[in-house]
């Protein structure tokens, strides 16, 4: 059974989690705090994790560049610096819009 929500939070995860695998919340919480552990090592080890059906997590570099201060308009100069993108599967984009992987097999 799963419950959608519109924001889920790491203890809601762990309670879903606590449910389907038949664990406590206290394993499935640790379950959980492994899974980011290992893709923040990853990334931080500037890996590329590719979970099949899922999903690729990587670090993109983002250049420096000029941003604007909205109160006052004033020019800021910000650093070239290194974020983490996350792209969907195949699998896990026809999960989110089902009726454009309909409209793709039918062409």
């Amino acid at each position: 059974m799963c419950v959608i929500l519109v924001n889920m939070t790491k203890a809601q995860l762990a309670a879903q989690l606590s449910t389907t695998l038949e664990l406590n919340k206290t394993e499935a919480e640790k379950t959980i705090d492994a899974v980011f552990a290992a893709i923040s090592q990853a990334l931080k080890d500037g890996e590329k994790l590719d979970i099949r059906g899922f999903g690729v997590f990587k670090v993109k570099d983002q250049a420096a560049r000029t941003a604007r201060n909205p109160r006052t308009g004033e020019a800021i100069a910000v650093p070239a610096k290194k974020v983490a993108a996350f792209k969907p599967s195949k699998d896990l984009a026809e999960v989110l819009n089902p009726e454009q992987a309909k409209a793709a097999e039918q062409a």
